[in-house]
């Protein structure tokens, strides 16, 4: 029987910040008087829920000899200050890692951990250095919240930035630090009515306006719409364009269907070129699984299902966190280093499979050319797909209804599935549009692995004063169904040339 390990768990213990704001923590540590490697996640989705142990379980951390100390960042929940996206988690987050590694209870050496824009705290921290961050453990985020976060090519995330939005001014931040209720009761309602009724929101223009939300309450989100371009606003939280600042290995956690995978890989591949010394650039490990945000626990993907090995208990997710901190923080050769520094899910075998590098160096680059006599439009269309050139064809020519959009159907989204499901769905019913290109290949006479960046090269124009164009890779089966792999949107610039690109 394995020997019982007694734990201190002490609530709501003040953390000071540079500026007088208090922000405040829980910590989980084994009894005694002992000093413990520390591992600290700082969350705005409240550290008394199920949320922090999305990655890696506060308990079974703490009984592995872990201090653990998960902190309401500033302005959320039971955290003092303003909440605005980003904006203070540098300056905050080295604050908390100084303050930690500073406890009668601590080695010194600490970590960070944790999902989505817990993510992003830790890289927002590790650009400011502080010298007790040894590691950290970043799983779906982004690497750059204009282009990846905000926008994607150039057209704003209205969904996810939307819904995240809303879900983080409602129920979880009606009361400030005090339980005192700091929202109106009659705002409180239209809030709740908005979050209820969020496709309203999707068509209200123009976006700015839309009474569901006040610059008062969010007042990120509308600097983040006066903010289309990559400006000064936006470089300033650059995480891609600092990795040659940032000095400290990565654990690096990514879903096929998550809408920060491109920032998860960049953030990657961005570390072992650009890292501030030898260490950071050698010390990233990337695992990406079948899943979608928010999704880790589940072993579907949309409507697909991916098997029980993507269950992340098949390859213990939690183990993997350990064993990474046990080796960076303890200093237990205990090989995690030496193994292979990516692992992968691989959809369709429904296994893992590991690698020495991404993109794999033995994948081929294959061009696939669109064809047509001009009548693609629908899957019922004479749009096909080949690796032939095309010489002289008929144009393809749809008409757009801004008051008809096509329905976005699955793909890599976030945050409220209720309006805009994420994973894999059946593309038969969007499809049948006829504002929708189809162009398919035969029936593939071997199966075809795709892994790796998928790009498009679109030649197009438009009668439209501004327009998106989007494409999406869809794998239909022998049944007929048509599942979305992956998707990409561009906001082109009138005269200048851009991909698609996911």
């Amino acid at each position: 029987m394995p020997e019982a390990i007694s734990l201190k768990i002490e609530s709501n213990v003040a953390v000071p910040m540079r500026d007088g704001v208090t922000l405040y923590a829980d910590i989980y540590r084994p009894e005694g008087n002992g000093q413990f490697a520390t591992i600290l996640q700082r969350t705005p989705y409240d550290k008394t829920t199920s949320l922090t142990n999305t990655m890696l379980d506060p308990i079974r951390a703490a009984k592995a000899g872990f201090a653990v100390v998960i902190q309401d960042t500033r302005g959320r929940h039971s955290s003092e200050g303003e909440f605005y996206a980003f904006r203070d988690d540098i300056n905050d987050g080295y604050d908390t890692v100084e303050w930690a590694a500073a406890q009668h209870w601590s080695t010194g050496k600490v970590g960070m951990f944790g999902a989505s824009y817990v993510g992003a705290t830790q890289w927002l921290a590790a650009i400011s250095r502080p010298p007790h961050l040894v590691t950290i453990a970043p799983t779906v985020t982004a690497s750059n919240y204009h282009d990846g976060w905000t926008y994607q090519g150039g057209a704003f995330e209205l969904g996810f930035n939307m819904s995240w939005t809303l879900l983080q001014l409602t129920l979880s931040n009606f009361s400030n630090v005090s339980r005192v209720q700091n929202v109106a009761r009659e705002r409180r309602a239209e809030l709740i009515h908005d979050v209820d009724n969020m496709t309203e929101g999707f068509g209200f223009l123009p976006t700015k306006d839309f009474p569901g939300l006040d610059s008062g309450m969010a007042k990120y989100y509308y600097d983040w719409l006066a903010h289309p371009d990559f400006d000064d606003y936006w470089q300033a939280l650059c995480i891609e364009d600092r990795h040659s600042e940032i000095d400290v290995p990565a654990l690096h956690f990514g879903g096929w269907y998550d809408i920060f995978l491109g920032g998860t890989i960049r953030n990657y591949l961005g570390m072992k070129k650009y890292g501030a010394n030898e260490i950071a650039k050698s010390g990233q490990k990337l695992v990406i699984g079948p899943w979608a945000h928010g999704a880790r626990g589940s072993m579907m993907a949309g409507n697909y299902y991916a098997g029980i090995m993507a269950d992340p208990a098949a390859i213990d997710v939690d183990g993997i966190h350990l064993r990474w901190f046990d080796h960076w923080l303890k200093d237990d050769e205990n090989g995690i280093t030496e193994e292979a520094p990516v692992r992968i899910f691989v959809l369709g075998d429904n296994l893992w499979r590991e690698e020495q590098e991404w993109p794999l160096a033995r994948a081929v680059e294959t061009k696939y050319y669109l064809h047509s006599a001009g009548k693609a439009n629908s899957k019922n269309g004479d749009g096909t797909l080949n690796t032939d050139a095309p010489k002289t064809e008929q144009t393809d020519v749809f008409l757009y209804n801004p008051a008809d959009p096509v329905p976005t159907t699955g793909g890599a989204l976030c945050c409220n599935p209720n309006f805009a499901a994420n994973g894999a769905y059946d593309q038969n019913q969007v499809e049948d549009r006829q504002d929708v290109l189809v162009y398919s290949t035969p029936v593939l006479a071997q199966d075809v692995e795709v892994t790796g960046p998928v790009t498009v090269s679109l030649w197009a124009s438009t009668s439209a004063t501004d327009t998106d164009f989007t494409a999406k890779l869809v794998d239909v089966c022998e049944e007929g169904c048509a599942r979305n792999l992956t998707d990409g949107i561009i906001r082109p610039v009138i005269g200048t040339p851009c991909l698609i690109q996911r």
